[in-house]
């Protein structure tokens, strides 16, 4: 598909994250200390909004519902959904899935996502 413009450079600062729709699809921009990275906007385990999740360190998200971890850099899923108790039932029906990421860059002053 190609590159397509997300949002100016400096929108976001260092630690801060924001969905986005580009393309009829939604995409979460992740700016930390190491520069942007871009993401799915919903978790592979049960589809909860990654825009509300933290933020551990310059390379770790983890969903606020069940507590799955996963690289931003790589998409590798780190820890799969371990919260509530219990949900590692579910976890078996729903195998552990990586999160799907897209290359980001810097072009005069616009951030722009490879989709």
């Amino acid at each position: 598909m190609g590159y397509e413009f997300v949002c100016p450079d400096g929108a976001l600062s260092d630690g801060e994250k924001k969905a986005f729709e580009i393309s009829n699809q939604k995409v979460l921009l992740i700016k930390t200390a190491d520069g942007y990275f871009s993401t799915q906007a919903k978790c592979p385990h049960l589809g909860a909004p990654l825009e509300k999740g933290d933020l551990l360190d310059d390379s770790t998200l983890q969903c606020k519902y069940h507590r799955a971890e996963f690289n931003i850099k790589t998409g590798k899923a780190e820890q799969w959904a371990c919260f509530p108790p219990g949900i590692q039932a579910l976890n078996f029906f729903r195998g552990e899935k990586n999160l799907t990421t897209y290359e980001t860059k810097i072009k005069d002053g616009k951030i722009l996502i490879n989709l």
